[in-house]
């Protein structure tokens, strides 16, 4: 698994500042990789757009915040404490902090994560 993130100073929330934009549209999925873009990042959260191959993972772990998972396009598993859901374009899901989750592509899939600092 390839994971790829853009350099921190160069988020696209320039792209969309003070217009419309498609989600979705603002990033491509890549073969065998998992590619991550920041669109926000301020001291009480950060917003980054995530797009993942068919297959492709992140391995359980935890957070200390609050995170939403905001499915744009495709279907993927989540489990939450060992317990795996299915979520698809249109659902959103939240990820309790300090509990442990994965997140693995069942097919091309694209997500929105917007995490909560209390």
């Amino acid at each position: 698994m390839k994971v790829e993130q853009m350099d921190e100073k160069k988020t696209i929330l320039s792209s969309c500042h003070g217009k419309p934009e498609s989600l979705a549209a603002m990033m491509t999925t890549q073969p065998d990789a998992i590619v991550s873009k920041t669109i926000l990042h301020k001291s009480v959260g950060t917003i980054t757009l995530f797009a993942f191959d068919a297959n492709q993972n992140l391995s359980e772990h935890t957070s200390p915040y609050d995170a939403v998972i905001q499915v744009l396009e495709g279907r993927a598993r989540v489990t939450i404490q060992g317990e795996p859901l299915t979520v698809e374009a249109g659902q959103i899901i939240v990820l309790p902090a300090n509990v442990p989750h994965d997140v693995a592509a069942e097919e091309p899939f694209k997500m929105l994560l917007t995490m909560i600092r209390s």
